[in-house]
């Protein structure tokens, strides 16, 4: 990634304020970095990175972080405390991040992705829209957590891997999966646009 790129994409992570949301909550909580590490499964030099705003976290990071600390992972797009039922979010007010890598032998961003309901409190389900670049194999990152998904490809072709089996989606398919099980994508042939909802129980 080019320095410019990479300021940029640091640029975006500290606008998003992820970090110190993290940081406050696990505070609150009188958690330190070494229990949510234990809790989550993630390093502590990781989890420092995160909350100082240095790496933005994938969407199954953050779920796992939230799950430590008590809350859904809607809690970090909220400004302030909603009771609304009813929420409409613009396409110009979502809530976007492009994923900063954080293992020192990735160097490029693999995806960005849009939260299209942070303002609903309480919600079972999380709809995104994430852009999914292309990839090489040996760079793919598997992913898990509690909760169920549903990826509805808009654009473009995904490729969806799991240890066992590769599905290749293309604009108009869907897949529904149980995402405990380690699970990886990337475009084919380019930038691929999907709507993905993780659905978790309360």
């Amino acid at each position: 990634m080019s320095p410019q790129k990479e300021n940029n994409v640091k640029e975006e992570v500290a606008a998003l304020n992820l970090g110190n949301k993290i940081r406050n909550l696990r505070k609150q909580r009188a958690l330190t970095l070494q229990e949510v590490s234990d809790l989550t499964g993630l390093s502590k030099p990781l989890l420092s990175q995160i909350e100082n705003n240095l790496a933005a976290p994938p969407i199954a990071t953050l779920i796992k972080i939230s799950t430590a600390l008590g809350v859904k992972i809607g809690h970090f797009f909220r400004d302030h405390e909603m009771g609304d039922r009813i929420v409409v979010v613009k396409k110009h007010e979502r809530y976007s991040v492009k994923k900063l890598f954080h293992h020192k032998n990735e160097s490029t961003v693999g995806y960005r992705w849009e939260s299209l309901a942070y303002s609903m409190v309480g919600k079972q389900m999380e709809p995104f829209v994430v852009k999914i670049e292309p990839r090489k194999e040996d760079e793919l990152l598997y992913n898990d957590h509690k909760g169920e998904e549903f990826h509805f490809v808009m654009n473009g072709v995904v490729e969806f891997r799991t240890a066992e089996q590769i599905h290749l989606l293309e604009k108009g398919d869907s897949i529904y999966f149980d995402s405990s099980i380690p699970h990886a994508l990337r475009g084919i042939d380019g930038i691929a646009k999907s709507l993905i909802v993780i659905f978790s129980s309360k």
